[in-house]
């Protein structure tokens, strides 16, 4: 593995192990700043994994990184994306137009993509509901207005080439082992190279945050459930070093994701205990007592989208600590607000 720089979303195509490059793509106005498209040269030729955000900028910096290891935009045959949110998606479309590059996505993506392709924007309307349920409408309202202030373009949505099902995939003519990872989305992907010993972990285990939980369209099961549930069993499985999405590469996956499932631990103790300090609360004012981000910023100073994020993840802590019997729902309003006490 090769000792980057001290920046991880410096431009360029840095080197990560044999035969695999490292290409940041920025984003814009996101606080995760850049995405980490991979450039994997097989036998079988040139696949990315992730494919980047569709922005003015960003296919010039892809050429130019491609360029620097003497490949062609042409030579990318296929495009294998971890999950259907903007950043890993939509410069996929764009490549198939371009130079006809094949896309594979997750099977378990296929309704929230539907969904997304029905409605024709960018409003999250499922975690719209979760915000309702919660006692938020406000912020649901100002998050649906928000959303439809912004561009949609239905060509950066277009259908894959093909659904990816978890078990062997060939990645350039690479052997990997593609496993279903649900959670931050329903059909999260992340592949293994036994060969080099690394995972390309996409958004599901990042190296200094935890992937938001519950902003997925597709509807709404048990978001948080299903993460630690996927958490759980990459421990089932060889450690490998992590080549995540977002942030710089390296350490080990099974460390990474020791410190995840302690952190959910955490946050479930502290939710159930400002149940238990409230006498019953709803999920709003849960989400609004507890510290967020690793600068622990009160809930009043997020931005409208982040209290969203928040709120959403509060209803995914307080539904596993209900499916585990600490809690319960006391009441429901007419409205359909849930209060929740200790059990």
């Amino acid at each position: 593995m090769t000792t980057e720089g001290t920046d991880w979303t410096d431009l360029g195509c840095h080197p990560v192990a044999e035969g695999v490059h490292r290409i940041p793509l920025p984003m814009p106005q996101d606080g995760l700043r850049a995405i980490n498209v991979y450039v994997i040269e097989g036998p079988d030729g040139v696949s990315l994994i992730d494919a980047g955000w569709n922005v003015p900028g960003n296919l010039e910096i892809l050429v130019d990184g491609l360029r620097s290891v003497d490949v062609g935009l042409d030579e990318v045959t296929d495009v294998h994306v971890t999950h259907i949110h903007r950043d890993h998606y939509t410069m996929g479309p764009e490549l198939r137009r371009r130079v006809g590059s094949r896309i594979h996505l997750g099977g378990g993506e296929r309704p929230g993509l539907i969904e997304l392709r029905e409605l024709r924007t960018s409003v999250p309307t499922d975690s719209l509901d979760q915000l309702r349920r919660a006692g938020a409408p406000e912020i649901a309202e100002a998050s649906r207005v928000e959303a439809l202030a912004e561009p949609w373009l239905a060509e950066d949505w277009e259908l894959p080439d093909t659904w990816t099902e978890e078990g062997p995939v060939s990645v350039a003519g690479r052997p990997m082992e593609a496993r279903r990872t649900a959670g931050h989305t329903k059909g999260h992907l992340v592949f293994d190279d036994e060969a080099l010993g690394v995972t390309f972990t996409g958004d599901h285990v990042l190296p200094r945050i935890s992937p938001s939980i519950g902003f997925e369209l597709g509807g709404w099961d048990d978001p948080l459930g299903d993460y630690l549930a996927s958490l759980e069993a990459m421990l089932d499985r060889p450690d490998t070093l992590m080549l995540p999405a977002h942030g710089q590469v390296g350490g080990s996956v099974h460390g990474r994701v020791r410190e995840l499932l302690s952190h959910h631990d955490s946050r479930l103790d502290a939710t159930r205990a400002q149940v238990l300090a409230s006498q019953g609360a709803t999920g709003l004012q849960v989400a609004s007592a507890l510290p967020w981000t690793r600068r622990e910023r009160a809930f009043a100073s997020l931005d409208g989208f982040n209290q969203m994020i928040a709120t959403c993840e509060t209803m995914a802590h307080l539904d596993v600590l209900v499916a585990r019997g600490d809690v319960v729902v006391d009441e429901v309003s007419p409205a359909g607000v849930q209060r929740f006490v200790t059990a």
